[in-house]
């Protein structure tokens, strides 16, 4: 007799349990729209944030919920993006892409270091002892750590140890600006292509004996610029993008080369007067 009534009382416990999992299942139910795992796998799936949401995810959600629009995955492809704005019967959006752009161009070939670095690879590592022993102190440290964290190999190191980023593999997730120690690196539209090449706040062509490409401050590309289209705050020039900056006659007379053009390509160009570098190796201390 014991043994039938632990087995009813067990049963009896069992489907107490059922029917309070069934009900909490039902008042605690939330509803998932079907649609969002189908426009999810019409996303990319890079994870990249560049659309401003922290993964595919969470962006297919804001695109059923109406809280974002399709072209605001510049990742995707023409057709992809108006794949889901059908699927959505919503508008494809417009969204300029994004890239990243370092604001440095002083490579082995024309900087040199003050120090010599011994360490572990790394820009943060070194930028820990002195500041990494460059000439000039807001120059890129060249071990590669941008390239290192970028997911999506659109980040190389140039034979002079600078990073080159393409465009076309870019996805402005921002790993190289957050890893960057000297803030080099900065998110861009890339319409924006009239582009300050320099960080160094020195004044003067003392910069020059550090970096031959340094900006040293003589602000002819603000005199040459329409409007008020650049200023000189703290010793560079600033580009205020706001103003029509489709133009190459800033950079036509910087002596450096600090202020370029930039091209879909990737290709930099610099200005007639801009001193031509010819040196392929790498410049030692006292080199001019």
């Amino acid at each position: 007799m014991s043994i039938v009534i632990a087995i009813a009382a067990l049963g009896g416990l069992t489907l107490l349990l059922a029917i309070m999992l069934i009900f909490a299942n039902k008042k605690l139910f939330v509803y998932e729209d079907p649609r969002i795992d189908k426009v999810e796998d019409m996303l990319p799936h890079a994870n990249c944030g560049a659309c401003g949401y922290p993964g595919c995810r969470p962006f297919a959600e804001a695109l059923v919920l109406k809280k974002s629009l399709p072209g605001k995955c510049t990742v995707s492809s023409d057709e992809g993006r108006q794949s889901i704005a059908e699927f959505l019967g919503v508008a494809l959006g417009a969204e300029e892409k994004q890239v990243a752009r370092l604001a440095c161009a002083g490579g082995t070939n024309v900087a040199i270091n003050r120090a010599q670095y011994i360490g572990v690879q790394s820009c943060q590592a070194a930028n820990l002892v002195s500041g990494g022993g460059k000439g000039c102190f807001w120059g890129c440290l060249g071990h590669g750590d941008c390239e290192s964290v970028c997911d999506f190999d659109a980040i190389t190191m140039n034979e002079h140890g600078l990073p080159i980023v393409d465009v076309e593999k870019c996805t402005a997730c921002g790993d190289c600006v957050e890893v960057c120690p000297k803030d080099l690196f900065s998110l861009q539209p890339i319409s924006h292509k009239l582009w300050i090449a320099c960080k160094n706040l020195e004044q003067g062509e003392a910069i020059l004996e550090d970096c031959q490409v340094g900006c040293t401050a003589c602000g002819k590309c603000a005199m040459d610029a329409p409007g008020e289209l650049i200023t000189m705050k703290n010793n560079l020039p600033v580009i205020n993008y706001s103003e029509s900056h489709n133009t190459q006659k800033p950079i036509q007379r910087c002596p450096t080369g600090a202020i370029v053009w930039l091209e879909d390509s990737g290709l930099m160009i610099k200005g007639k007067e801009s001193r031509k570098i010819i040196r392929k190796g790498s410049r030692l201390m006292g080199n001019s």
